[in-house]
């Protein structure tokens, strides 16, 4: 049981309940409408969009920030880009793990039931609670956010998400 403080500018209700989550941007405040307003307008929103200047990180591998950047940029060889391509017939568009759907890299890396879950289990086991965005940008994004406002906090939650890329991506080609 924890005590889960609501209002603006820090002054609130308490409540008592069970807490799910923690608002990390004021773990002894609390969540406001103020504080997510000044996270949503504090942020260059085109810059985090797309996510493609935070593959580079000092600390991986090149050939890493390289597949994550393919990736964001959906230039990954998977099935359904190949046969887009022409280069596999269409029947082979089918994803590697057997789920029966087709390959392409959303599928793969999101929504896979055997690649995709590994995100669950991620986030199970760093404590991070969220919803998995639509496209691979947005995911990778509020997967590097989830930690909190702090530069050491997304550089961490960076090196979790292109390892586990690299991952998938090694354990779909072999």
């Amino acid at each position: 049981m924890s005590l889960l403080r609501w209002g603006l500018g820090g002054t609130g209700v308490g409540l008592e309940e069970a807490v799910v989550g923690e608002w990390l941007l004021d773990p002894e405040l609390g969540y406001s409408v103020r504080g997510a307003y000044q996270l949503l307008t504090s942020h260059d929103m085109n810059a985090l969009s797309d996510g493609h200047d935070l593959i580079w990180h000092r600390q991986v591998p090149l050939k890493v920030s390289i597949l994550a950047w393919r990736l964001l940029k959906d230039r990954l060889p998977t099935k359904t880009n190949l046969v887009t391509r022409g280069i596999v017939p269409t029947d082979a568009r089918f994803c590697v793990s057997g789920c029966g759907d087709a390959e392409p890299a959303h599928h793969l890396f999101l929504t896979c039931s055997v690649f995709g879950s590994l995100w669950s289990m991620v986030r199970a086991w760093i404590g991070s609670m969220a919803v998995d965005a639509n496209s691979l940008p947005d995911h990778f994004v509020q997967f590097t956010q989830s930690a909190g406002g702090q530069r050491a906090q997304w550089s961490f939650m960076q090196l979790i998400w292109l390892a586990c890329v690299w991952i998938l991506w090694h354990e779909r080609n072999h």
